[in-house]
């Protein structure tokens, strides 16, 4: 079955069967990137999510209700929002959550949205702050922590280049606690990024293990790009060669490496403490 927004004028259908069509097709959007990236639809979960989804203004194709969240004004309002927007309100067991979720204690609200990404061509280095450039991540626990970070201290969003992890995958979204619905993603291969890097006003800053300046030394007039690597092999060569600086983050203990999230939380705060006032 493939989704068809002419099917679904803002209707309410009870589902009490697993092998409901709508629910098998929600469960392939959660197993599945290949079936995330061919819909162009992923799945988010809880009551929170779906309001700030709403609020942010993203499409919303499916929103199911389990029993506590018919009981509930917040959950209500939430579908009655969606339905408006041409939703189809999906009233559910916490069974059939259960098995759309593969959780034992699902949320009690699961929405389906449409997926929003943007192209390098879309940045504007004059109204942006700092952007989060990504090689290669693959942990989507990391990606969804860094994104949520970067919208605490008011990041401009995140490049994700080459084969990094799946923003719209279930595990990334929810570790983003909300913050993917607002902070735009953009992705690029690298040669992509190399060549709009050179038109790039401000600085262009990565952590590498050839960095020689402590990160602390360094002047973030933004915009910045703030550039991360992969979690096991750090920025490609290539990539660390397009940085106008190169710097590290010194450690006192036995550890040989920091986590990525951790060190990108770590650097967006140097970046950006002066708008903090730090």
């Amino acid at each position: 079955m493939e989704f068809n927004p002419n099917q679904r004028q803002g209707a309410v259908k009870q589902i009490t069967s697993h092998s409901n069509p709508i629910v098998k097709e929600i469960k392939g959007l959660v197993a599945q990137r290949k079936h995330r990236r061919d819909s162009g639809l992923f799945v988010a979960e809880g009551l929170k999510l779906a309001t700030d989804a709403l609020e942010a203004g993203w499409g919303v194709r499916y929103l199911a209700l389990g029993p506590e969240a018919r009981e509930n004004k917040t959950a209500l309002d939430a579908a009655a929002k969606a339905k408006a927007r041409g939703a189809l309100i999906l009233e559910v067991s916490n069974a059939v959550l259960g098995a759309i979720t593969r959780r034992d204690n699902p949320q009690m609200v699961v929405g389906v949205y449409e997926q929003q990404t943007l192209s390098l061509a879309d940045i504007t280095p004059e109204n942006s702050t700092t952007w989060i450039v990504l090689d290669r991540v693959r942990d989507p626990g990391n990606l969804g922590t860094i994104m949520r970070t970067g919208d605490a201290v008011g990041a401009s969003g995140v490049v994700l280049i080459d084969d990094t992890t799946d923003p719209f995958a279930v595990e990334c979204v929810r570790a983003t606690m909300g913050s993917l619905f607002h902070m735009p993603i953009v992705r690029c291969s690298s040669d992509e990024f190399i060549s709009f890097r050179k038109n790039w006003p401000g600085p262009v800053v990565g952590t590498h293990l050839r960095g020689t300046k402590d990160y602390r030394a360094v002047q973030y007039k933004e915009p910045v790009l703030l550039m991360m690597g992969n979690e096991q092999a750090g920025l490609s060569d290539k990539l660390a060669d397009a940085c106008s600086d190169l710097v590290k983050i010194p450690q006192a203990g036995q550890a040989d490496s920091m986590n990525l999230a951790v060190a990108t939380a770590v650097m967006l705060y140097e970046v950006r403490r002066d708008y903090l006032k730090l």
